[in-house]
């Protein structure tokens, strides 16, 4: 059965027309008996309603929400578009019109809502810049200014204001440096070399690599047992080392005086390996894990800008798996530790171009 909210503008004139035919007819025929007299009254009366009142509704009612429609969507209306509003549109029933619009409404809803998370973050993100750039700015400016006021020849003082300047100077290059690559792996300028490797080979490299770093805090690096055998990966391998180092760097910056750093390796779904690097440092804070992988986000402002570093470091490890169209993940704990993983494909076929 037809519920009264379904029906078309055709089926609402035929039914409005209809009340007015019957009534009408019913009193004629009390004036004017005959069944031809009443057949005739109730044709004219019904087409003649029907006619008004669908048109009516077209002109008066349709037109304005053929401009509705025409507003949502923000375009001229093409020939093929004219046929839809002339034709088709007039076959939906008002509550079906009303459904298409509020679909249109809680999209732009939605729209609405993910620029203004853009707009926060790019605010954010253009005050996290300029602090960044201001440091070693504000540094270097201080030391040229006093060594120009007459420090320049004092030699207790000039050298070691130089290799300020320098170390200040080297900041601010490492920044653009990360800046300028982030920004190449997000356009698809930078193009990645595939290859296949071994990933714990890798993974020994750059435990190799930190060594005398993670000695001084007397820190164990170390692969987890049963993850010893050999897994084939394809990817792009001096930017897989390059995220490697970023994950073992923090796990020693944030590692516990004689921790562990451990790494393990997973077959994942049969065409992916997971690779991740844990600490039993400090750990995370867990309204933190959402934003970590975000330029310039600091769980501790202080702490991490003493660490050293752009800040860049886990957004660049972002960019660079999600280039080799992998996911990266965190997890962590207050006083437990984290541990930062990611995924590779073992071969070409799991790499979709």
């Amino acid at each position: 059965m037809l519920s009264a909210k379904n029906f078309s503008p055709q089926q609402l004139a035929a039914l409005t027309a209809l009340a007015l035919s019957v009534p009408i007819v019913i009193g004629i025929s009390i004036f004017h008996p005959g069944l031809w007299n009443l057949l005739i009254s109730f044709g004219l009366i019904f087409l003649g309603s029907f006619g008004l009142i669908l048109y009516t509704l077209q002109t008066f009612i349709y037109r304005k929400i053929k401009l509705i429609y025409k507003l949502i969507y923000q375009t001229k209306a093409s020939k093929r578009e004219e046929f839809y509003y002339k034709n088709i549109l007039p076959q939906k029933s008002i509550d079906e019109v009303r459904e298409d619009v509020e679909a249109w409404a809680e999209q732009r809803k939605k729209e609405i809502e993910i620029l203004q998370q853009n707009e926060a973050f790019r605010k954010e993100f253009l005050q996290n810049l300029s602090h960044e750039l201001k440091t070693p700015i504000f540094a270097i400016q201080g030391y040229v200014d006093t060594l120009l006021s007459g420090a320049l020849h004092n030699d207790a003082v000039n050298s070691k204001f130089l290799q300020s300047t320098g170390r200040n100077v080297d900041r601010l290059v490492n920044l653009l440096d990360d800046l300028d690559e982030i920004s190449r792996l997000e356009s698809g300028e930078q193009k990645l070399q595939f290859s296949y490797f071994v990933i714990q080979d890798l993974v020994k490299d750059v435990f190799d690599l930190l060594f005398i770093k993670a000695k001084e805090k007397n820190i164990r690096s170390i692969i987890k047992k049963g993850c010893e055998l050999p897994l084939s990966v394809y990817a792009d391998k001096e930017k897989i080392r390059q995220v490697l180092i970023n994950f073992v760097d923090n796990a020693i910056k944030y590692g516990k005086q004689n921790g562990t750093i451990e790494a393990s390796f997973y077959k994942v779904d049969g065409r992916n390996v997971l690779i991740e690097i844990s600490d039993d440092g400090t750990g995370i804070s867990e309204e933190h894990l959402p934003r970590i992988f975000e330029r310039f986000y600091r769980t501790d402002q202080a702490r991490t800008r003493k660490e050293g570093g752009s800040g860049l470091g886990l957004s660049i490890c972002k960019h660079i798996i999600e280039a080799h169209q992998q996911a990266i993940h965190v997890r962590s704990k207050i006083d437990v530790g984290s541990s930062f993983g990611f995924t590779l494909p073992k071969d070409a076929g799991g790499f979709y171009s």
